[in-house]
């Protein structure tokens, strides 16, 4: 049986010898290479053309961030991040994400090594889901704004007709990105977004979006009131869903168990909107592991839906989740990642 070939970077030799232990122990993957700082990380995938890499962040001569950027642009590979659990490795997870890495797993602590078989460390979950990426056929993200479009943000309005909901997992923050950054400021309509992330990383990514668009980027909060030229994302590890209260629309967050393994769940976002049948809802279901989002958005349809989209195979990073869509028979938009934005003015305008 042919082996997944894996490069280990990462200046600590507890880390790298963790990594071992744990691939050694799976039969699908072999580690070829070990490098201990971003430089040798590209000259190897360059030379050695593996599967998959696993990268830390912060290492000495060149950090993982240059080294990701150099190896997308030279020898796009699949690459897993290896994150600290901190504010500064948040941000910096997220910037990888957006520059192309496939997925992070965080950085487990000395104690927490010793039993690593758990669902808080699916390392080889992760490595199987990267090598079965397409990040070969990733599409630049858009533009990056301008600093007066992104710190003049426009002031939204808690009237609207039309609301947009989205549902993406792996792959998921630069399809955001690509999406936000090419949205006007002044969208007339809000964006209730659910990223799989665990907590404290969608506050990072947020924040990072904020920067990067027009619209208002913010981690949702509990009864907070939805307004347009807005977008809210699901914090990690609570559900999100709709309620109308004295006339407005606000936000309502959860701990309701997860929903096939997942919180926040795209499904219970979609199915939180079917009541309200006044407001021309869109659904989007973008790149991302599994099925969740499918059956939401089935019962959406059911119940009233204006229209609904799933990123193309062409640039999905992982099309298990808008493959689950499509195969409703039900999708009326199936279009590749950089299409998506200028379709969502036009039917929402």
């Amino acid at each position: 049986m042919t082996k997944y070939r894996v490069i280990v970077v990462d200046d600590s030799a507890f880390m790298r010898n963790l990594i071992t232990n744990i691939i050694s122990e799976n039969t699908e993957f072999e580690i070829i290479c070990f490098a201990k700082n971003g430089k040798e990380a590209v000259d190897k995938v360059i030379e050695l053309k593996p599967d998959v890499v696993t990268m830390d962040i912060e290492m000495p001569i060149m950090n993982g961030l240059d080294a990701l950027q150099m190896i997308m642009e030279k020898q796009p590979t699949p690459v897993l991040m290896l994150s600290n659990f901190t504010d500064f490795g948040t941000l910096e997870t997220i910037k990888a994400l957006q520059y192309g890495a496939v997925d992070f797993i965080k950085k487990p602590s000395i104690a927490a090594s010793f039993n690593l078989h758990t669902n808080d460390f699916p390392f080889i979950e992760k490595l199987k889901s990267a090598v079965e990426s397409n990040v070969k056929k990733q599409l630049p993200v858009f533009r990056q704004k301008s600093d007066k479009e992104i710190r003049h943000k426009n002031k939204g309005s808690d009237e609207f007709s039309n609301l947009v909901a989205i549902g993406t997992s792996t792959g998921g923050p630069r399809a955001l990105q690509q999406i936000l950054s090419a949205l006007p400021g002044t969208f007339s309509a809000p964006l209730l977004i659910v990223q799989h992330m665990p907590p404290k990383f969608t506050k990072s990514l947020a924040e990072r979006l904020n920067m990067l668009s027009s619209m208002k980027v913010v981690e949702a909060e509990h009864g907070q009131v939805i307004e347009t030229s807005t977008a809210y994302l699901a914090p990690g590890d609570w559900h999100m869903s709709v309620e109308k209260d004295l006339g407005k629309y606000k936000i309502n967050l959860s701990k309701d168990k997860l929903r096939a393994g997942h919180r926040p769940s795209v499904d219970y976002l979609f199915e939180s909107l079917a009541p309200f049948k006044e407001l021309e809802k869109h659904i989007v279901i973008m790149t991302g592991m599994g099925s969740d989002g499918a059956q939401g958005m089935k019962q959406l349809i059911q119940s009233g839906v204006s229209s609904t989209f799933a990123e193309s195979e062409e640039s999905s990073i992982i099309f298990g989740m808008p493959r689950a869509a499509i195969e409703l028979n039900e999708v009326r938009y199936i279009l590749t990642l950089d299409k998506i934005a200028s379709k969502l003015i036009e039917v929402v305008q």
